[in-house]
């Protein structure tokens, strides 16, 4: 990462997830599957499920209202929106643009980034460039998903896996060097097929066909993607410490992308980490994709896990194949 005048930091959280709770036991009734095979598989429990009038926005929406009151801003104080989904509420307009008409952020400009679980930390390594570089002062970033509405629910590989949610904070500028101490992108498509949602766009519009096919609904090669995920989330965490010439000993909160549980027992292991630090929620909200990192960093901030000093790392891994982290000095 290159030095910049200016930094930036998280001024605000917020997170939203639908009311609806559906446990592992419900999912019993659903598809050929046992919770204990769920919590062995994958630690969730239970996930949030949008209901039938719940869109991407709407989540986004409730999440950003909650990290302006957190940051004590008003919308029209928001230069930039980033929405960080593969779920939006359609192809064209953004999503972004949306949240900011209903959101009344009238002075800002909206777009949404598609970088499948990793879109959240992409997200804030954009917004932070933005606002290192002078261009905004203030940015929202949003991770929000609702993948219960591209879920196969009759595959068991993958139906217990996903759930609803949305998280939101507020990047704000700040002195050089405080903040954001160092972020990393990286991105492998050769390895796209491992995760992918095949129809929908240019590739194979919708027809009888590819709704017969089932070819609209979530497609997962789950060992590849594990094999994968470790590799590279201990990639990225290696790469921005080593930015910041500081060490895994050196971090105080370590909060992953909750794909599953032993993901993240793995690098948590490869990393040498101690438990205490590294963040789950997994078990309540399931895989949220691009919203899991915000939800958890939002449920520490107002736990008091979090404090001011800490040194937090935030790190992704999804379909494209992407993955990245982001390193900070909360404030």
């Amino acid at each position: 990462m290159l030095s910049s005048p200016r930094g930036s930091k998280i001024a605000g959280t917020g997170h939203y997830c639908p009311e609806r709770v559906l446990t592992n036991f419900d999912l019993e009734k659903m598809v050929d599957t046992t919770d204990e095979w769920i919590v062995t598989r994958s630690g969730v429990r239970e996930r949030r499920i949008a209901a039938p009038e719940e869109a991407t926005s709407d989540l986004a929406l409730a999440a950003c209202k909650e990290a302006l009151a957190s940051a004590g801003l008003g919308p029209e104080e928001i230069d930039g929106i980033i929405v960080g989904t593969v779920a939006g509420d359609m192809l064209f307009p953004a999503t972004a643009c949306l949240v900011q008409n209903r959101l009344g952020a009238t002075k800002a400009a909206a777009f949404d980034l598609n970088a499948a679980c990793s879109g959240f930390v992409f997200g804030v390594n954009a917004a932070h460039a933005l606002i290192s570089s002078g261009q905004m002062n203030r940015v929202l970033v949003v991770g929000v998903e609702v993948l219960s509405k591209l879920t196969d629910w009759k595959d068991r590989a993958t139906c217990v896996l996903f759930g609803d949610g949305a998280g939101a904070v507020v990047l704000d500028a700040c002195e050089p060097g405080q903040g954001i101490l160092a972020t990393y992108m990286k991105s492998d498509g050769s390895l796209a097929d491992l995760l992918q949602l095949p129809a929908g766009g240019t590739r194979l519009p919708a027809s009888a066909e590819t709704i017969a096919r089932g070819d609209h609904f979530i497609k997962m090669k789950g060992d590849g993607v594990f094999k994968y995920a470790v590799r590279a989330m201990e990639d990225a965490t290696l790469h921005v410490l080593e930015q910041a010439n500081l060490t895994v000993d050196d971090v105080d909160v370590f909060i992953p992308h909750q794909a599953n549980i032993r993901i993240i027992d793995s690098v948590q292991s490869r990393l040498r980490l101690s438990a205490e630090k590294v963040v789950v929620n997994l078990d309540r909200f399931g895989n949220t994709s691009s919203a899991t990192i915000p939800i958890a960093f939002d449920e520490v901030v107002k736990s008091g896990r979090v404090k001011s000093g800490d040194l937090v790392l935030f790190v992704a891994f999804g379909g494209g194949l992407t993955w990245g982290a982001v390193l900070f000095r909360y404030v």
